[in-house]
């Protein structure tokens, strides 16, 4: 995808370099991560590097789809203090559960995530048997499609607890039950230690998983399971890789040299589905999100997600945080409290599927603020270093250096472990509107239903921590039937 990405940031810029450009895209089809017809992941047998190559591409498909930016993602941040619905989606913050609209729309999520791992699976298993394929390019396809099975199970077991595994070992079987969790994350991180160990260090194409990528989400898995240790570990191996960095601003304007649509990469990178302003290869977030009063999408905007200002999560936001411009107050009926979010534009998108910017799944600042939370907890307080990471985030929040001390900073004799651990919580709450972080670190640290209470006034019901299995899935697998269900449906 790197080089028709370029093609297409070139376009925007209205660079000079687009003919030379053109050349490298149709003398290199194979430095693409474009997906290939979905013919080409037929079960048929691959021998070569580039087959497995279309193959592997295959996979990012479901995971660049406008159900996960469309549904996936903003119902993880409806379902906290800050986000809300508009029209259909109200009932997403009414902390009643979803009904079966919702249910039917997290459900074409479930089906895009066995859709990734199916996909991987198939690279998986054909590896296995692959004659025209060196030992190093198979050990490369083979933790990349692992990498990416793993993305999508963390994503179902978070979601929806016990989910049936699939693995290359049993694609082919219908009927499958429900595992438990514990097997779910024992897969999880089997896979992602196979992706840590066999993964290049730096990104062999832009939008390829990295050592570095897996280490994230291995720490982010170890979080999840209380191994605080090994996720302070891991973080702190990523970040010593001396490969990443944090953007500066110092305006709110600059946070498009992190997210814009003109942007091919950064040092914040470490994991994100990469898009395009070509129509099926678009971010589908602006337009959800944008209202049509703004002109920062040019195709309107449906603002479907929006907050209220009223609301503590935001009047509690220091006005000096540049993160907290990136909300603008336009009342369209719901009073005028009401706020939307700029974070995702693109004037210049040539569709409302068809915008530029690329949505992470991990930025450097989570790393730096995982790292904080893990090392903390570990050791039973904060540690200088753990402050120090995070710091970094908060400093480049107010337009400081974020590696330079200032007068922002938090000071480490304020703080013990669980003062220390809300302050990480609240500010992954202001860096991660609208990435789908919050719901899954509320829930993880136990801290939802206090904040909900205190921010919103809301008692969550058991029903509202996990999604329901999806209908589809109960009328296709024999073995998972009403009595399987979630709690609460």
């Amino acid at each position: 995808m790197n080089t028709i990405k370029m093609i297409t940031k070139l376009m925007k810029a209205g660079s000079g370099l687009l003919g030379l450009v053109m050349l490298l895209l149709f003398s290199s089809c194979e430095d693409s991560l474009v997906e290939k017809p979905k013919d080409i992941v037929a079960e048929n047998y691959y021998n070569t590097a580039p087959e497995f190559e279309a193959a592997i591409n295959a996979a990012y498909s479901p995971l660049r789809s406008t159900a996960y930016i469309g549904n996936y993602i903003v119902i993880l941040d409806t379902q906290t203090d800050w986000g809300y619905g508009r029209g259909s989606r109200a009932v997403l913050n009414d902390w009643q559960g979803l009904n079966t609209n919702w249910a039917n729309g997290v459900g074409a999520m479930w089906n895009n995530f066995y859709q990734s791992i199916r996909d991987a699976n198939l690279v998986i298993q054909k590896l296995q048997d692959g004659s025209s394929i060196s030992q190093s390019e198979t050990n490369y396809f083979l933790a990349e499609a692992k990498f990416l099975r793993a993305l999508c199970y963390f994503g179902l077991v978070r979601s929806w607890g016990a989910v049936p595994l699939r693995t290359e070992n049993n694609m082919a079987e219908k009927d499958l039950s429900r595992s438990p969790v514990e097997d779910v994350y024992d897969l999880i991180t089997a896979d992602l230690i196979v992706a840590e160990s066999n993964l290049p260090d730096e990104q062999s194409q832009i939008g390829r998983p990295t050592k570095f990528a897996a280490k994230t989400m291995l720490a982010d898995v170890y979080l999840n399971l209380g191994m605080y240790a090994d996720a302070a570990q891991k973080t702190q191996e990523v970040i010593n890789s001396d490969l990443y960095s944090l953007v500066p601003m110092e305006t709110r304007d600059d946070w498009y040299n992190i997210l814009g649509p003109e942007v091919l990469t950064t040092p914040e990178e470490v994991f994100y589905f990469k898009y395009m302003r070509l129509n099926g290869q678009g971010n589908y977030m602006p337009w959800v999100i944008n209202h049509p009063s703004t002109g920062l999408f040019n195709f309107g905007g449906a603002y479907a997600h929006y907050s209220i200002a009223s609301d503590p999560f935001y009047s509690n936001w220091d006005n000096d945080d540049l993160r907290k411009d990136l909300w603008d107050t336009i009342n369209f009926g719901l009073g005028d409290s009401t706020i939307v979010s700029r974070k995702f534009i693109d004037p210049n998108a040539i569709s409302v599927v068809g915008a530029g910017c690329d949505m992470p799944v991990y930025r450097y600042a989570e790393v730096l603020l995982m790292y904080a939370e893990a090392s903390c907890r570990a050791a039973g307080g904060p540690t200088a270093e753990g402050m120090e990471a995070l710091n970094q985030v908060h400093r480049r929040a107010y337009g400081e250096d974020p590696v330079t001390a200032s007068a922002v900073d938090f000071n480490i004799a304020d703080y013990d472990e669980d003062s220390f651990v809300d302050q990480v919580i609240s500010e992954s709450g202001y860096e991660f509107i609208f990435e789908g972080k919050r719901w899954y670190m509320l829930k993880r640290t136990g801290t939802a239903a206090e904040i909900l209470l205190a921010n919103r006034g809301v008692t969550i019901p058991e029903k509202c921590y996990l999604w329901p299995i999806p209908t589809s899935e109960m009328n296709f697998n024999d073995l998972i039937n009403p009595a399987d269900q979630n709690p609460g449906y």
